[in-house]
């Protein structure tokens, strides 16, 4: 009995195919929709359905407005289960030319209505609590797509210790974000020796922003000033920022406050510096280059 290709199904332990009696749903490639391909881990929406070469391809554009084509037909998945993927009825939304889906707060093509992907093994590991808000108020959405998990280290001073006790691997990975990583700084010294922890070559990824926290990669002009306040040496920086605003400062619970009026005038990546921005974006890409 010849197998039929719609049906879905494992492969016996000798490797041949055992197919089952499901059938696969057939999905028609409208733009917007949403697919995965088994394959290539790719993801992204339908842009458009094309004829190249005599065949029939499903462009597909990913949440950094990366675009690939594959044939229409089986080995995508729907939210986590497999369909055969069909061109769309005829005067459907698959445009040679169609509009361009909506964007997250971090600039990404959205892909709506795609499931969290199972958190990776792989983190990214941020100074700080504050780091981690503006990291998922930004790119949360992005992140979550990706099944990447953002961890605060509340300090690097032992960053070789932490590096050392996760272990990184090639499907383990690290991307770090150290503040005021610049020429010459304490944390300059400490990201190189952490680096010589084995397995951190190339399964490590360290970068920084120039600025002593996490606070000043918000961009001024979003706050309605024209330069974040100069706080004297030897007088605590948060204090010293929050007092510079005018704003109350002398509690901890002040900080926490003034961060949470500093993080919601924050709405998309415009709203922070492009020092920050492309480094993050860096360390997305070096955690899920092992896929794509």
């Amino acid at each position: 009995m010849p197998v039929e290709w719609n049906n879905w199904g494992p492969g016996t332990l000798d490797g041949g195919f055992r197919p089952t009696a499901r059938t696969v749903e057939k999905v028609p490639a409208n733009q917007g929709a949403v697919l995965e391909d088994t394959e290539t881990g790719f993801t992204g929406a339908v842009l458009r359905v094309e004829k190249s070469g005599g065949v029939h391809l499903v462009v597909l554009e990913d949440r950094r407005g990366r675009t690939k084509s594959f044939p229409l037909g089986y080995g995508f998945l729907v939210d986590g289960e497999p369909v055969e993927v069909v061109a769309p009825a005829p005067g459907g939304t698959s445009g040679a030319s169609p509009a361009k889906p909506a964007r997250t707060a971090s600039g990404s093509v959205r892909v709506d209505h795609a499931r969290a992907r199972t958190a990776r093994a792989s983190r990214i590991w941020v100074e700080g609590l504050h780091d981690a808000e503006l990291v998922e108020k930004v790119w949360g959405e992005d992140l979550r797509l990706e099944g990447i998990v953002v961890e605060p280290l509340h300090g690097v001073d032992d960053l070789a210790g932490a590096i050392r006790d996760f272990s990184p691997g090639p499907q383990r990975r690290l991307g770090i974000l150290v503040d005021h990583l610049v020429t010459g700084s304490k944390e300059e010294r400490i990201a190189a020796e952490a680096m010589k922890v084995p397995g951190a070559r190339g399964n490590v990824l360290i970068v920084g922003h120039p600025y002593v926290d996490v606070w000043q990669v918000i961009k001024p002009a979003v706050l309605g000033i024209g330069a974040w306040p100069v706080v004297p040496r030897g007088q605590d920086w948060k204090t010293g920022i929050l007092a510079g605003l005018g704003w109350p400062h002398r509690t901890k619970e002040d900080i926490g406050l003034g961060w949470k009026r500093l993080l919601s005038q924050v709405r998309t990546y415009a709203d922070l510096e492009p020092t920050l921005l492309g480094r993050v974006e860096e360390v997305i890409d070096f955690l899920t280059a092992v896929e794509h």
